[in-house]
């Protein structure tokens, strides 16, 4: 065993090692690629907002620009891309995946210098390289909850805008401008990329794959349906603006009414496995009946199986409900 964990630990620093000295230069990969995305029409059609976006960003330099490379072609590569950019941050695809194996390489490693069941040392390194994916997900919950709460005032001042006889852009702009964060980049983008001549549609459009918000999505709705049937959209934004507020509101009190089920949940959850440490602590060997003994492995893997299925089960009662 002590081989083994000495062949994993060289060949990781191996492969570290030797990535980041051959790897390319990779601005000017990014550089090639947009070279390649403005001289790609040829019958002088202009370019679709895809292509304007790749042209627009500028993607992070990384060592790993070879990995999204290879990546880029896979539809899971795309959507990991996509959760990426809807945390707000600096990371690519590529290192966000090398980070995380290399963090279960070295999870895994002290698991077998601790505990000797595999299946154990699989679930430590499983767990261990999950955090990167754990911390964007938390990084992209967090943004898209303060972009929903300050959606109403953004609302806002985009129909004080146009009352006082602004355009749609020039509204946008105001919000752009003004409004907090991270309104105010989503909305930045927006009107950079109208400066650029892509058109409002297709920048809206943008904005929601960026932020998939339902609110969002009903100020777009309501924008759009205004651009082609006409009407007063002042008047529609302030009510959308009520209506964002009013549903705000009522999940409020949705989380206040589920809080004592959700610390049940966790409670519930965290119980058997807390205490099997501390018993462990108090009475060192207590539990190596289990730990030892085939039939003990049994009964983990049961008692495993029913925790998860309750936490799956309670989780699915308390977010059963939505505005």
């Amino acid at each position: 065993m002590i081989l083994f964990i000495a062949f994993v630990v060289m060949l990781t620093i191996s492969f570290t090692v030797m990535v980041v000295l051959s790897g390319s230069s990779q601005s000017e990969k990014v550089a090639e690629k947009r070279l390649a995305t403005i001289t790609a029409p040829k019958d002088g059609a202009s370019a679709n907002p895809v292509q304007m976006e790749q042209i627009l960003k500028v993607n992070p330099e990384n060592k790993f620009g070879w990995l999204d490379d290879i990546l880029e072609k896979y539809p899971i590569a795309r959507k990991l891309e996509g959760r990426i950019v809807q945390s707000d941050s600096k990371m690519s695809v590529g290192t966000l995946l090398v980070t995380s194996l290399g963090m279960a390489v070295v999870g895994f490693i002290v698991a077998c210098l601790i505990f000797s069941m595999f299946a154990i040392q699989v679930l430590v390194a499983f767990v261990v390289g999950y955090i990167p994916f754990a911390v964007i997900s938390i990084k992209r919950s967090r943004r898209m909850a303060a972009f929903n709460a300050g959606l109403p005032d953004a609302i806002d001042m985009m129909g004080r805008a146009l009352r006082a006889g602004h355009s749609m852009v020039a509204s946008i702009n105001t919000v752009a401008e003004q409004s907090a964060e991270p309104v105010k980049t989503e909305f930045r983008e927006v009107f950079k990329q109208q400066n650029f001549g892509m058109p409002l549609r297709d920048a809206l459009n943008q904005m929601l794959d960026h932020v998939p918000s339902q609110d969002l999505k009903v100020l777009v709705t309501g924008i759009l349906v205004q651009k082609e049937t006409g009407g007063n959209l002042a008047e529609i934004l302030d009510r959308t603006a009520s209506v964002i507020r009013e549903r705000l509101r009522i999940q409020g009190e949705i989380r206040t009414h589920t809080a004592q089920g959700r610390l049940t949940g966790w409670i519930l959850c965290s119980l058997p496995i807390v205490m099997l440490f501390m018993i462990n602590f108090i009475n060192p060997g207590y539990s190596n009946i289990l730990i030892d003994t085939p039939i003990g492995h049994k009964l983990i893997y049961l008692g495993a199986g029913l925790l998860f299925t309750g936490a799956m089960a309670i989780r699915q009662i308390i977010n059963g409900i939505e505005v």
